[in-house]
């Protein structure tokens, strides 16, 4: 898609309602579910985190998402597909913050560049006990990437045509933090498999999309 048209549907979309957590379930494991109505309420000492849904136009003007492979490391979400963003920080005014000083800091787009069109709807994630606040936002030209080398394993640059497209959309069985063989609903983007909270935020921001669009 065009990023000028992406832009001009942009502006409607910062006037819709979130559809919340309905559409965000749409993309969970039936297994979680029960776990998240059970324990988002009642976590008052969760971690706090801010990401990133970030688009951009890439260098004949079609507009892209940006996502990361996270190198894999001693914790829960070793080596999966997420969002450019991270831990809350004492400096951090807000959650807004941390999740533009982590994005220049993961995959090296300035945080002066980037426009936040919407806040979204937060989610708290049980297996590594964090409320998670994304927010959509975008550049205005094609950014000069540069991913952390001790966080990112990889940049994913997604089409949003192929991003909006109801053939990505799969059922997969995973091994997971607390499940064996569990079938989960996930997003199948650039050849790699997205799932778990990543993808139930990007439930959310496709549902916006194709509202607006």
């Amino acid at each position: 898609m065009e990023f000028n048209r992406f832009k001009t549907a942009l502006s409607k979309l910062k006037n819709l309602d979130l559809p919340g957590e309905e559409i965000q379930l749409k993309m969970a494991p039936q297994k979680r579910l029960q776990e998240l109505k059970n324990l988002a309420k009642s976590q008052k000492n969760a971690s706090k985190a801010g990401v990133m849904a970030l688009f951009y136009p890439d260098k004949f003007s079609n507009t892209h998402l940006i996502l990361i492979l996270r190198k894999t490391y001693r914790g829960v979400h070793s080596g999966q597909v997420g969002f450019p963003g991270g831990r809350f920080e004492p400096e951090d005014r807000n959650l807004f913050m941390t999740a533009l000083r982590e994005t220049e800091e993961e995959i090296g787009v300035s945080k002066a560049e980037i426009q936040v069109v919407k806040k979204l709807t937060e989610m708290y994630i049980p297996p590594s006990n964090f409320i998670v606040q994304p927010f959509m936002g975008f550049v205005e030209s094609y950014p000069q990437f540069k991913a952390q080398p001790s966080e990112v394993e990889a940049l994913i640059e997604v089409p949003l045509t192929h991003f909006l497209d109801d053939d990505v959309i799969i059922k997969k069985s995973l091994t997971t933090s607390y499940a064996i063989d569990i079938e989960v609903p996930a997003y199948y983007l650039n050849n790699y498999v997205v799932w778990g909270a990543t993808a139930m935020i990007l439930s959310e921001v496709r549902h916006l999309l194709k509202t607006a669009l």
